[in-house]
């Protein structure tokens, strides 16, 4: 059986079909994670895209 942490508290959680949070442990984990994307708490670096109409 596989176990992995919870990405919110860090609780053990069995990675299972019956586990409909997984991976988290609980529907407030789950909840706690969908408000930090809500608030864009998670972002992705990137650079500006370049316009190749302002180059020289």
């Amino acid at each position: 059986m596989t176990v992995v942490d919870c990405p919110t508290c860090g609780a053990k959680v069995e990675w299972k079909p019956e586990n409909t949070f997984r991976p988290f442990c609980s529907e407030r984990c789950k909840k706690i994670d969908l408000g930090a994307w809500a608030e864009e708490k998670y972002t992705i670096p990137a650079a500006p895209p370049v316009d190749p109409l302002d180059q020289e």
